[in-house]
């Protein structure tokens, strides 16, 4: 991997240790957020890569609230189970109310 790879996913987990208890954000809206809108599929290589890491990995889906990253996750529906610990609702591994929940960094983070 390349040393710039590497310095974009420590940006990647800089922004997703951010991203409150309660809430998600997604692969796109972190990639936007820095300066590389059509990334989202590195963000998602970099969550995939968080173990360890002390990385909120499980709040981050897709666009849409689908928990597309869960199979990187030990066991078979440990990224649900974190997200309805949290109090966020989840049915057919998507997100509930996802406008609700929706934490958009490039908001938040002015």
């Amino acid at each position: 991997m390349k040393p710039e790879t590497l310095g974009f996913f420590e940006k990647v987990y800089e922004v997703a240790r951010l991203v409150p208890y309660g809430r998600v954000t997604s692969y796109g809206a972190i990639a936007k957020y820095l300066g590389a809108a059509k990334s989202a599929r590195i963000v998602g290589y970099a969550m995939n890569g968080s173990g360890g890491k002390d990385v909120p990995a499980h709040r981050v889906v897709n666009r849409k609230g689908l928990l597309t990253g869960k199979h990187h996750f030990d066991g078979t529906n440990l990224m649900q189970q974190l997200l309805e610990n949290e109090g966020i609702e989840v049915v057919d591994n998507q997100i509930q109310n996802l406008a609700s929940v929706f934490w958009d960094p490039a908001k938040e983070l002015k």
